[in-house]
């Protein structure tokens, strides 16, 4: 399959062509971002030098419908949604890591991302890529809303106890931390290494555009209206996301039941591995790679179910997933490229 990306020069971008160059069905054809137009990739990073050596392109629409089968938009929110919808007309297959297609709503995108939100058909035929959830619509997809760093750690780690009715939705509270590399590559004074270096912020609490991601999954899932408390932190740490979820139990239960219980829903799916008892994941331990970590405990003192939830954000929280569910909807295997050791230490 021929492959482009429009946001090359990201980190999203970039990720995406680390992993898509050992792909062994897939040749990477286009590389697009307006705003690096006529520079050599190797320019923005040299170390892809012998490995890509393209020079990054304007998007054209001609040049696409004759040379593309699937395009990745790895842009930044708002972006994608002005462009995608003449390439859905155009019958070329869209995988989208940014915001724009993520919520069904479209008041809720305008209220949270402060935009316009994407034309209402779009929104209509995007099909939600947590692939382990939708993978079904996903095969059958020829637009995928890629899910949110964030939202990827966080659903996995709470849809089983939602499936099984093991907890109160209304009750969840959750803890995000997020290395630096989730913020893009632009700089900026919250990013700048003087002002993160040795200290740990909260940002964005009670607003973080992911909530209403969340909301709508974890609803859907529970079969009610849920709404969740979401509080988001910068670690100085370049990769990784660490979600901590917590939710009154409506009844009290064994930890080891609830652990079997993750074991028996993730059982088919590679990139989700559930830790034993007494044992909880490190985002280190998932460093470069796709899979999501996941640790449980029970509190029976207070009654409540305890998840830690770990990702890489840029590969399972963005390329990663965005690979995963390129597989799926081709009908290859899901590992397919993306069968790579964690980076430790």
């Amino acid at each position: 399959m021929k492959i482009g990306i429009v946001g090359a020069n990201g980190y999203g971008g970039v990720e995406l062509i680390r992993y898509l160059v050992n792909h062994p069905y897939v040749e990477i054809k286009l590389l697009a971002s307006h705003s690096s137009n006529g520079n050599s990739i190797v320019e923005q990073y040299p170390h892809l030098q012998g490995i890509l050596e393209m020079n990054i392109s304007e998007l054209n629409i001609e040049d696409v419908k004759e040379n593309i089968d699937v395009l990745f938009f790895a842009t930044p929110s708002g972006v994608s949604k002005e462009l995608i919808p003449q390439y859905i007309e155009a019958g070329i297959k869209i995988i989208d890591l940014s915001g724009d297609l993520r919520l069904q709503d479209g008041s809720l995108y305008e209220g949270w991302y402060k935009n316009t939100p994407a034309p209402p058909f779009a929104l209509d035929k995007a099909i939600y890529g947590l692939t382990e959830l939708n993978r079904e619509l996903i095969k059958e997809a020829t637009l995928v809303a890629n899910p949110g760093c964030y939202p990827t750690a966080t659903l996995l780690g709470l849809i089983p106890a939602l499936q099984h009715k093991l907890i109160d939705g209304n009750s969840i509270v959750i803890d995000g931390k997020s290395g630096i590399s989730g913020a893009g590559r632009k700089t900026s004074a919250t990013t700048h290494y003087s002002e993160i270096n040795e200290n740990v912020k909260a940002y964005k609490l009670g607003k973080h555009q992911h909530i209403p991601e969340i909301e709508q999954i974890v609803s859907q899932i529970g079969n009610e209206n849920i709404t969740v408390t979401f509080s988001t932190h910068l670690v100085p740490m370049t990769r990784g996301i660490m979600c901590t979820m917590y939710a009154n139990l409506k009844e009290p239960i064994n930890e080891s039941k609830v652990i079997s219980l993750y074991e028996d829903y993730y059982k088919d799916d590679y990139f989700v591995r559930i830790r034993k008892g007494g044992t909880w994941p490190a985002t280190k331990e998932v460093t470069g790679s796709n899979f999501c970590d996941i640790g449980i405990t029970v509190d029976e003192r207070t009654n409540k179910l305890i998840i830690v939830a770990v990702i890489d954000n840029v590969v399972k929280g963005a390329a990663g997933q965005a690979i995963q569910n390129l597989n799926v909807m081709y009908g290859w295997d899901e590992k397919t490229g993306l069968q790579t050791t964690p980076l430790f230490p």
